[in-house]
């Protein structure tokens, strides 16, 4: 039996890397047609951000992705663009064809200047950007951006190939519009960066409470916590070593298989069960 989609973790350290992971970075893969009759595996990147793409080598070529998402322009999440620009433009292999590269508006104009480039070209020749819209598919791929709160504009993914669909939060805080993320999802990918208990700013990130809640309302069947930050201690922490960490892997449709280490006790297919993807 051919599993609909498979994630792949390649990062997530919360906020800023840590000593054993990258910021934020997952590698969602399918098989669909190749446009001619046959088959091939697609490849798409949530998130690109520091320290992602030298990790990223151990899962997959770079040049082999079909497209990347960018939930976000903070750094965490979308400044290994620049490296990828250059891994892309300068290849010894010659120049690459540019790949659509989805963000927030003003995503263009960002990363140019991340890399000191004139806003034109700047990274034009490389990516073909495009602004989120209500839904869109890239190969088996059909996905929908919802708006989510944060303090700049921020996009949370569904993310449906033939039925099964994986839900990422991004970077989020408390907000309804996850419900509808979330319903009925396949695996729940949500951030968890602030500890239940604490005095924490509204509107930037969630709990491992609150992501358990909107997985228990949405009725998801299971759920990873992510972008957790080494700073962050509490339960959450102290029961990661059951938990997936980069280089976790999870078939989605069929039965979860671990590629990548020992699989986690936790991460049995129970709705508002949490598993954490953590950076140590």
């Amino acid at each position: 039996m051919t599993a609909a989609l498979t994630l792949t973790i390649v990062g997530c350290s919360g906020s800023y890397p840590g000593p054993e992971s990258p910021a934020s970075c997952y590698l969602v893969e399918a098989v669909g047609s190749d446009g001619n009759g046959g088959s091939r595996t697609w490849r798409i990147l949530l998130d690109l951000g520091n320290g992602a793409l030298g990790a990223l080598q151990r899962y997959a070529d770079p040049l082999a992705i079909d497209a990347v998402l960018l939930s976000h322009l903070h750094a965490d999440h979308c400044i290994d663009m620049t490296s990828y620009y250059v891994l892309r433009k300068y290849h010894p292999s010659g120049q690459q064809p540019p790949i659509p590269v989805w963000g927030p508006r003003g995503t263009a104009r960002r990363l140019a200047r991340a890399y000191d480039l004139p806003r034109k070209p700047g990274m034009e020749e490389e990516f073909e950007f495009h602004k989120y819209r209500a839904t869109f598919e890239v190969g088996p791929f059909r996905i929908t951006p919802v708006e989510v709160d944060h303090p700049v504009p921020a996009y949370a993914f569904r993310i449906d190939v033939a039925g099964t669909v994986l839900a990422y939060t991004g970077d989020t805080g408390p907000t309804e519009r996850l419900l509808e993320l979330a319903t009925g999802a396949d695996l729940l990918l949500a951030e968890a960066s602030f500890r239940a208990g604490d005095d924490n700013p509204a509107g930037l990130h969630l709990t491992g409470v609150q992501a358990g809640e909107v997985a228990a309302k949405a009725g998801a069947k299971r759920l990873v916590l992510t972008h957790v930050p080494k700073a962050v201690t509490g339960p959450t922490q102290q029961s990661a070593s059951k938990h997936p960490s980069p280089g976790w892997t999870t078939w989605l449709g069929i039965t979860p298989t671990y590629r990548h280490g020992t699989a986690p006790t936790a991460c049995s297919p129970r709705p508002a069960r949490s598993t954490t993807a953590r950076p140590s």
